[in-house]
């Protein structure tokens, strides 16, 4: 675990299948943030193939691109996990969309909780409110042994409840 996100990380290809369900409020978050780039996903499935690839992006991120179903119907979502101005952990898209990140481990899973959302504008970072946000974002990932972890997104909106939620396990290349 502590290797898949060790600073530096050279590029990998984890290899596995997800579960994505999103409310029909979230697939109104969805369709919002694609004027921003953003990862969200309208997609409603299980045991889709799903492909990530993770690289450096050269100036100190870490670029995660998740390839979801195959062939000429596979959805790309992609974001940056990077240094914010204030030292702390932020993942942002190519459109300015961000989430400032606290990072922990719970009961030996490594968990992303999202603090705060905001919007990258013209050098300047505006906050977004509450109710604007599709929810408190929760990313996990835990390690199964055998080079497979399990990955699981939940986004809970504090009016409208569980917006998203993803899991599938994933196999690393380099411990298998």
């Amino acid at each position: 675990m502590r290797r898949r996100f060790a600073a530096g990380h050279a590029e990998a290809h984890y290899r596995g299948e997800l579960s994505l369900h999103c409310s029909r409020i979230g697939r109104l978050f969805a369709w919002a943030s694609r004027c921003f780039k953003g990862p969200l996903t309208t997609l409603r499935a299980s045991h889709l193939p799903a492909t990530v690839r993770v690289v450096p992006d050269g100036q100190g991120g870490v670029v995660w691109e998740r390839w979801i179903g195959s062939g000429s119907d596979a959805t790309c979502v992609c974001s940056t996990k990077e240094l914010g101005p204030d030292g702390g952990l932020v993942e942002r898209t190519v459109g300015g969309l961000g989430m400032a990140l606290e990072v922990f481990e719970e009961q030996g899973v490594l968990v992303f909780q999202s603090r705060r959302y905001f919007l990258a504008w013209r050098g300047l970072r505006l906050p977004l409110p509450t109710w604007a946000s599709p929810g408190v974002c929760r990313v996990s990932h835990q390690d199964l042994g055998a080079g497979r972890f399990r990955f699981s997104l939940s986004m809970t909106h504090p009016l409208w409840g569980e917006t998203f939620h993803q899991t599938g396990v994933f196999a690393d290349p380099e411990e298998a």
